[in-house]
């Protein structure tokens, strides 16, 4: 269910379990890619929270959640460092979706320890975003959304999926997801990913186009002991495309993880 919490003193939606959040041995928090929101994990919070606890964030001018979006990946950081202590959350998995990848990384790096380990979905080491593209973006944002949908899915999962992600993807102003892509455009974690000492399961589609598996499996070689998860059938939105795939593999790895 979708509750609200006063982080970085604007009221923040959050998906939590319905029932005994807190009490699972334990939690995952999902982090969202640019311009979206909480319901990217529909397949995954909807299955998964019987064994886990689960906080399905809404970043800051998403979804339901107040204020305004930002433009640089720490910034987004220090936002979900306070929302833990918000939500007394002890050593979470962070599973982070594009930007969200960005942001579980970036948390990894900047608080050892803080994470019980990270799940970079789509990410990449470093994220560039074409300069044309997020100022075509702010002139003509139905094209350029148009194109990003279309590019975030497989071709063979566009006809079951494309409509809903284009409408979800809509919700966000123009300025909070050019935001988003201005974000990731700098954010490079090369210098320091090297001494993340966080367990790290790292996803991708096959067929990603948004972030080549090649991104993941760069992200991988440059975390001791990282697990590459490469998933058929999927694009960027890997989670949404392959969710039983998705979420054994996630579950799979939460559970091989000590207990909090």
């Amino acid at each position: 269910m979708l509750k609200y919490f006063t982080v970085q003193e604007n009221q923040t939606a959050v998906w939590i379990n319905p029932h005994r959040f807190g009490e699972h041995r334990q939690s995952l928090v999902f982090i969202h890619g640019s311009g979206g929101n909480s319901g990217a994990w529909l397949y995954q919070y909807s299955q998964l929270d019987k064994a886990f606890n689960i906080a399905a964030v809404n970043l800051p001018g998403h979804g339901e959640s107040a204020g305004t979006g930002r433009q640089e990946i720490r910034e987004y950081t220090l936002f979900l460092r306070e929302m833990l202590g918000v939500l007394s959350l002890v050593k979470p998995l962070l599973i982070g979706h594009s930007l969200g990848a960005a942001v579980a990384l970036d948390f990894a790096a900047e608080f050892p320890g803080l994470a019980g380990g990270i799940v970079p979905v789509g990410g990449g080491v470093t994220m560039p975003v074409n300069a044309d593209m997020i100022s075509g973006f702010r002139s003509q944002p139905q094209i350029v959304l148009d194109m990003m949908c279309k590019f975030s899915l497989a071709k063979e999962n566009r006809p079951r999926l494309y409509d809903a992600l284009r409408a979800s993807l809509g919700e966000a102003s123009v300025e909070v997801t050019a935001g988003d892509m201005l974000a990731c455009s700098k954010f490079d974690i090369a210098p320091r990913i090297a001494g993340i000492s966080a367990p790290a399961l790292v996803i991708c589609g096959t067929e990603d186009k948004m972030m080549p598996p090649s991104a993941s499996e760069q992200i991988a070689r440059s975390l001791p002991g990282a697990k590459l998860v490469l998933i058929e059938g999927a694009g960027h939105m890997v989670m949404m495309e392959q969710p039983q795939a998705f979420n054994a593999a996630l579950q799979d790895f939460a559970l091989s993880l000590p207990a909090v």
